[in-house]
């Protein structure tokens, strides 16, 4: 199936439901979910009914070679004015993230509004993304079991490094994001930088690996101390409950309260201090989160992420999380255990 055509009829339709004649994209990944061509300096692609991606003459090349959209190279705002004004662009819909200073180029030529046209599209993964993202994730799980991280003598920062080494020996294009691997008492910092020090109790690990674009996450935390194991079944608890409870047709914001539900009751609802989790794909942050103000619905081919912590400030902190495929219930994508 052409997915990216897919995505652009529906996007089209909605902005013909809306009065809009163009949409403006500038983030790259918004302009590589619609085209395949994921641009590495700058660029502008309008949704229209010819849409175009203006882009710079660095990129001509990789541009021509991967879009599915037709390519111009940009050589001024005034002509690319021009050019949407000969069109009969009137209302141009744009990004809610676009720059201001890319907003004033065209507020004088055109009635602006952002929309999150592509942003809602991109909350329903294809087959073909979801693959992705679970070869992303069997990579990454491969790669914290052979790295052998209880055996290691290395201090935090070097075996951060050598987890992301093996993520792109075993296929990854790199790491998702910066690995998280730390221990000790800045475990209780929910994003800790690895350091140049010696692993101490607890250990965790919040790290993902990118295969073709897409992003994997999960995180392990590994505990010594009977106070540790007592916050991991806390956390595990939670954990378990929101993944069992998940289903199409509830509201994000209802999964959260499960999780945050099971460790208020052990009266740590303070030291929970994120959201339960988030969507992810060719970003590892999208829409929607499973968050207290989220009321989005949950639908089938949504995968977000169920990640609850506490945080014991000057201790340490214990995190668990897995990335969940909807379906008619939630499914864990990877089979890592919570226990290492």
């Amino acid at each position: 199936m052409d997915y990216e055509k897919l995505h652009l009829n529906n996007i089209l339709n909605k902005m013909e439901n809306d009065d809009y004649q163009g949409y403006m994209l500038t983030l790259f990944t918004n302009i590589e979910y619609i085209s395949n061509y994921k641009p590495t300096s700058f660029a502008f692609c309008i949704i229209k009914e010819n849409p175009i991606i203006y882009t710079s003459q660095m990129d001509m090349e990789i541009a021509l070679k991967n879009s599915t959209i037709e390519i111009k190279q940009f050589d001024n705002f005034d002509n690319m004015v021009d050019d949407l004004k000969k069109e009969g662009i009137k209302n141009l819909a744009i990004e809610p993230s676009l720059t201001y200073n890319i907003y004033e180029k065209f507020r004088d030529d055109f009635n602006i509004n952002s929309k999150d046209y592509i942003e809602k599209e991109r909350m329903i993964k294809t087959p073909a993304e979801i693959k992705n993202i679970t070869k992303a994730t069997e990579i990454a799980q491969l790669s914290l079991k052979q790295l052998d991280l209880l055996n290691r003598n290395e201090t935090e920062d070097v075996i951060a490094f050598e987890l992301v080494k093996l993520m792109i020996e075993n296929g990854s294009s790199g790491e998702s994001f910066d690995t998280i691997l730390t221990s000790g008492s800045p475990s209780s910092l929910p994003h800790a930088t690895p350091q140049a020090k010696q692993l101490e109790t607890p250990i965790l690990v919040d790290w993902g690996s990118k295969y073709k674009g897409y992003c994997s996450d999960n995180t392990r935390t590994i505990v010594y101390t009977e106070k540790e194991h007592e916050i991991f079944d806390i956390v595990k608890e939670s954990h378990d409950k929101a993944i069992k409870a998940i289903k199409p047709g509830l509201k994000c914001c209802e999964i959260d309260k499960i999780a945050r539900d099971v460790i208020g009751e052990y009266g740590y609802e303070k030291n929970f201090i994120h959201s339960t989790g988030h969507s992810l794909g060719l970003d590892i942050h999208e829409t929607p989160s499973f968050s207290l103000k989220d009321n989005t619905i949950i639908e089938k081919g949504m995968v977000i992420t169920v990640e609850p912590g506490i945080y014991l400030e000057g201790e340490f902190g214990v995190r668990l999380e897995d990335t969940i495929s909807i379906e008619n219930k939630g499914k864990i994508i990877g089979n890592l255990s919570l226990n290492l």
